[in-house]
């Protein structure tokens, strides 16, 4: 038995898959080659954990689709939300989720999935509920606030969760299957909005207030389940309700330290187990790529209803249908892109092709006067931003080890997240309809700045490959580890 380094055959692809595993004279045991148990983990990982994951985080996603679709009902006239105050109640819930991002993820780590994740549902859910009942725009803000806690950690934990169950290569399609889950309830969400308006007038409540308790109520449904269905840890993963067996729990571990050794439970909390991983420059560059991602995804998620309404003329119920199929259509580029990627284990240049999409759709959507063209941008930009925000998300996942670093990577970029979101919610300016020109040129320009740090990672990536290669230099503490780009 010896350890693998460099081999004759496939050197990059070895080393990225399993750069300490010990050669086994087996070729079922191969890492490449997975045996029928890894299969069979990976399969029920997939039910069990992309299943539950894409719901929580399309609840969360689904704050913005009622909030927009609201925002062109009678929601801002009933709570007095005249001038900023709309953008003010965006900024407030991202100001708020953002404090709290880091200490939540960690506590997803400390007390477990199942009870964290059921817990934080369950009370977003009632949030929302409570929503329909409020009657100022103070209030509105209040709530805001209360949403923005309970809501801080899903997004990242569930990032670190799925981090921790699957190899590098095979993240990004599981983020991607975590997207598609948000994108299309998002998009079904709006239908359903459009739905839930048109009783107003027919009830004692207003079209925006059965929005809230309807979507208040599912998610509350859901986060009971959630206790049930949400898997833990690898290493806990006995602990879960008919999950795995014993050998596939093992085997579970065992796969994950092959790959980079990091599926064993933390070292005891520490301040500075959190603190140390501030002082690697990647953090700062990943948490740049998603606040420059999250700009373009605030401005659509928030305001597309808006921007089809103001911009191209549209009347209240087409703009929230016609927000609906530039997120069914995303599910086609970010399945697409994230397989491409997996299977020759891309990150780089399938970002910057995102983003290239992107600056291409925005040109569209703000450049030419005719509907259809600025219409037909909307697909673009959407699909670009959400199979970037699976690309972004593997390309972080699989150039860091550790579970502190994962816990503390994760909440970082999330909280990036945020600034982004508090940026986007001010750059999509009514009085600049129909051409909302700063969104656009801020949009384009945030994702010319994704393509020159991806493109100088890469290069500081394959330069430390080399030296790896070489000279058997050490990358984030695993000796064989490798960046990926």
């Amino acid at each position: 038995m010896a350890v693998l380094h460099d081999t004759n055959t496939r050197p990059d692809a070895d080393a990225y898959s399993n750069p300490n595993k010990e050669v086994s004279e087996s070729p079922e045991e191969d890492f490449d080659k997975p045996s029928e148990v890894e299969k069979r983990i990976r399969r029920k990982v997939d039910l069990r954990l992309c299943t539950i994951a894409g719901l929580l985080c399309s609840l969360n996603l689904l704050d913005s689709g009622i909030i927009s679709s609201a925002a062109v009902t009678s929601m801002p006239q009933d709570l007095g939300l005249t001038g900023d105050r709309f953008s003010v109640s965006i900024f407030i819930f991202t100001v708020s989720s953002i404090i709290f991002q880091l200490p939540s993820t960690i506590l997803v780590r400390i007390v477990g999935p199942r009870p964290f994740f059921a817990t934080a549902t369950v009370c977003f859910g009632l949030i929302t509920f409570c929503t329909a009942f409020i009657r100022t725009w103070r209030q509105m803000i209040a709530l805001r606030v209360l949403l923005g806690i309970a809501m801080s950690g899903i997004y990242p934990g569930l990032t670190y969760l799925i981090s921790t169950w699957y190899t590098r290569s095979e993240q990004q399609l599981r983020f991607a299957f975590l997207q598609c889950g948000q994108v299309l309830v998002l998009a079904t969400g709006s239908i359903v909005n459009f739905g839930l308006n048109r009783l107003d007038g027919h009830t004692k409540f207003r079209g925006w207030q059965w929005m809230f308790m309807v979507q208040g109520a599912i998610t509350i449904f859901f986060g009971i389940l959630t206790y049930f269905w949400i898997v833990d840890f690898p290493e806990q993963s006995l602990n879960s309700l008919f999950f795995l067996t014993p050998e596939e729990a093992s085997q579970a571990v065992l796969r994950i330290q092959r790959d980079r050794k990091d599926a064993e439970a933390p070292e005891p909390l520490r301040f500075r187990s959190i603190l140390v991983h501030f002082l690697d420059p990647k953090i700062y560059a990943f948490c740049a790529l998603f606040f420059s991602m999250n700009i373009v995804s605030t401005a659509l998620s928030y305001f597309l209803p808006t921007i089809l309404q103001s911009g191209m003329g549209f009347s209240t119920d087409k703009a929230i249908l016609l927000s609906a199929p530039p997120y069914y259509y995303s599910v086609i580029p970010v399945l697409f892109s994230s397989l491409v990627g997996d299977r020759y284990r891309l990150r780089g240049p399938i970002i910057i092709f995102n983003s290239l999409c992107l600056i291409v759709g925005f040109s569209m959507l703000g450049f030419p006067s005719q509907v259809t063209v600025r219409y037909v941008g909307t697909y673009l930009a959407t699909g670009a931003y959400i199979s970037n925000w699976a690309a972004l998300n593997a390309y972080q996942a699989n150039n860091i080890t550790g579970q502190w670093k994962r816990a503390t990577v994760a909440a970082a970029v999330a909280a990036c997240n945020g600034l982004g979101c508090i940026a986007g919610s001010y750059i999509v300016r009514s009085t600049e309809a129909p051409s909302y020109i700063t969104a656009i040129w801020v949009s384009i320009g945030s994702h010319i700045l994704i393509i020159l740090i991806v493109s100088t990672c890469t290069i500081i990536f394959w330069r430390a490959n080399e030296k790896q290669k070489r000279f058997g230099k050490i990358i984030e503490g695993v000796v064989g580890f490798r960046y990926t780009y």
